[in-house]
């Protein structure tokens, strides 16, 4: 598979990493449109390609969206269904970021047909490759598992209260992946050690597990949110990575990812 929309790698285990929110290109346009902070990007999960340097390693392949989640969020549905009840929405494409600052100028918001027009043009090919490579998956191994790389600010007020855990697995209340499987891969990050962990708590998953997690026909979802305290030198603006707690994460995920690849359904 080929797409400036997205980078694909294949891998030689039922494992596919997602990556929707890592990317920073914009669509034509769109930076003139924007405010000071919306141009920040402050809402990308920062450094996933480090965090996840280990997923070819482990055998598993990685499609990784080229542009910003503030073009149009690929964990969220077509639809722009809401996700979590009773939380503000951050929306299929956002004019709002997480801390509620906008990210256009006033009165240069995307209208319907621009939102329509970036559905076909970024949305639509990220999942239609996703959802081939799942099949083939599937078809090779009998069962596939998709998981889901996210990472977040460990304090965002306007959408959760207090601090994240360090490691939030969601998999829809358990209905996107066989309870064998997240157990066994919770273990690994447990015998670690060196991190807090919880399961469908603020981040259940998002439209990505809901949507292809279907146990029940062979195809598994696992998302795993990152507070990014655990891998960032600074939460702010420019985010500094932070070399030696970034090699510790990746090191767990890779971990983890061989752990999901070991798993027999």
């Amino acid at each position: 598979m080929s797409s400036s929309v997205f980078t694909f790698t294949p891998g030689t285990t039922p494992v596919l990493v997602a990556i929707p929110h890592a990317g920073t290109a914009l669509a034509p346009g769109m930076e003139a449109r924007m405010t000071d902070r919306g141009r920040l990007l402050s809402d990308t999960d920062w450094y996933m390609e480090k965090l996840y340097s280990g997923a070819g390693d482990s055998g598993s392949g990685m499609i990784r969206a080229s542009y910003s989640r503030y073009v149009i969020d690929l964990n969220r549905g077509p639809d722009d269904a809401t996700l979590y009840p009773g939380r503000p929405k951050t929306g299929l494409v956002p004019e709002l970021g997480f801390d509620g600052a906008p990210i256009y100028l006033a009165g240069q918001a995307p209208d319907e047909a621009e939102i329509s027009e970036r559905r076909v043009l970024f949305w639509q090919p990220y999942h239609d490759a996703v959802t081939e490579e799942l099949a083939r998956l599937k078809a090779q191994w009998g069962w596939a598992v998709l998981w889901d790389g996210h990472s977040i600010k460990t304090e965002v007020p306007r959408l959760f209260e207090g601090k994240l855990p360090d490691l939030n697995f969601g998999t829809n209340e358990g209905g996107s992946c066989a309870s064998l499987l997240i157990e066994a891969v919770m273990t690994v990050a447990r015998e670690n050690g060196s991190y807090s962990d919880i399961l469908n708590g603020r981040f259940k998953g998002g439209y990505t597990t809901r949507h292809y997690g279907q146990p029940q026909d062979g195809i598994h979802a696992i998302q795993l949110e990152k507070a990014q305290h655990i891998y960032l030198a600074d939460e702010e603006a420019p985010w500094p990575v932070d070399a030696g707690k970034t090699e510790k994460v990746a090191d767990l995920i890779g971990k983890m990812l061989r752990r999901a690849a070991r798993w027999r359904p």
